[in-house]
């Protein structure tokens, strides 16, 4: 009689990650109260459907919310190139005023170079100048192509700009800038009127968004609003923060079929002092670690695996990971065949995960990052 060895882990491929989503599934606009929207409960097998403004009751005293405090800033911009040809910027990064092509700079960056997507039909020369929101003279600033980035075939760009003596990128964004939109969600940003900019001004950004640097909102936090908060707070459940600054490369698709051949987006991270305080106290009480969304998961799986507290991260979560820090996790739903949806099912389980898609298709609940959420434990919990 032969010994029967153990089952070895499954190899997932890009297409395990693929579902079919009815495009009216996909938000548009936000629920009319930040707290309104639904709140699909899959820590059991069986999935129950709730409401945000439920999310207090399902926890307990002691826990510990961890929620990412990065603001999102006006990032995307529209120019021309001197021929008239348009062209848009995306800016990704501020560098700092020592940043040369061998530096990744930091958050925070106080010099006059920045790091962007450009989107246009034939690509300007290094040394190209480009007129961005009208160009210099006519009230908006230049930019000035210096590189590619991080490394001459990178796939971004390095640009210094020339705006107004003293404004930095992060003045000029601000003045000339729009918030950058997810691809899915239809707007008319480049236009005299876009009837929807008031509401994403306020929407597409948390009620605790401290520290500018993001291109895109840490979307499960977008629920929260002051009453929720408080009923945390009224039960005993602790709030820290971590910052992440969110990249547009949260929106790109795996392209490669076998996973360990994606190269995965890098974004700037920071866990306070406070906040490791706080994760040992939760530790010592019993408590557990609710990451609000899949940045925050991040943030607090790259800390446990480098021991470094800030610095930029490439953490790529597929399943068979082993993870340290977080318990439970509060996610919106994700693209088809993304990191993020590889993410959650490496947390929870994929059978459990493509379940709870599938229930929340069928219930027509709204996806991405004006959608609704969901609330998952970790697998190897239950």
């Amino acid at each position: 009689m032969t010994e029967s060895l153990p089952h070895a882990p499954r190899a997932f491929t890009l297409s395990d990650f693929d579902f079919s989503l009815p495009p009216e599934r996909i938000a548009q606009h936000p629920a009319a109260e930040r707290s309104a929207s639904r709140l699909l409960d899959g820590r059991a097998m069986r999935p129950v459907d709730r409401i945000f403004r439920e999310l207090p009751g399902l926890l307990r005293e002691g826990d510990l919310l961890v929620f990412n405090d990065t603001r999102v800033v006006k990032a995307r911009i529209f120019g021309e190139k001197a021929s008239g040809g348009k062209l848009e910027l995306l800016i990704e990064r501020v560098l700092p005023a020592e940043a040369d092509n061998d530096t990744g700079g930091t958050a925070g960056g106080t010099g006059n170079e920045v790091v962007a997507h450009m989107k246009v039909s034939k690509k300007p020369l290094p040394g190209s100048t480009v007129h961005m929101a009208g160009g210099r003279h006519a009230g908006g600033f230049d930019a000035t192509l210096l590189s590619r980035w991080p490394t001459e075939d990178g796939p971004l760009f390095r640009f210094a700009l020339h705006g107004p003596a003293g404004e930095s990128p992060w003045e000029l964004m601000e003045r000339h800038g729009h918030l950058p939109l997810p691809p899915y969600i239809e707007r008319q940003q480049n236009s005299d009127h876009d009837p929807d900019e008031a509401e994403d001004s306020q929407r597409y950004q948390t009620v605790f968004a401290r520290h500018p640097g993001a291109v895109a909102a840490p979307t499960a936090a977008l629920h929260f609003d002051e009453a929720v908060l408080a009923d945390l707070a009224a039960r005993g459940i602790e709030r820290a923060s971590v910052t992440l600054h969110v990249g547009a490369g949260t929106f790109q698709p795996v392209k490669t079929e076998n996973l360990a051949e994606h190269q995965m987006h890098s974004e700037w991270y920071e866990v306070p002092l406070a906040t490791l305080a706080a994760l040992e106290r939760c530790r010592q009480r019993g408590g557990r670690v609710v990451a609000v969304g899949t940045t925050t998961v991040r943030t607090l799986e790259s800390w446990a695996r480098s021991g470094q507290a800030s610095g930029d991260t490439a953490i790529f979560i597929t399943p068979g990971f082993r993870f340290q820090v977080v318990d439970l996790l509060l996610t919106n739903f994700h693209l088809p065949k993304s990191t993020l949806m590889m993410l959650v099912s490496a947390f929870a389980g994929y059978a459990h995960i493509m379940g709870l898609y599938r229930h929340a298709i069928a219930q027509e609940y709204r996806f991405f990052s004006y959608g609704d959420a969901m609330l998952l434990e970790r697998q190897d919990l239950k």
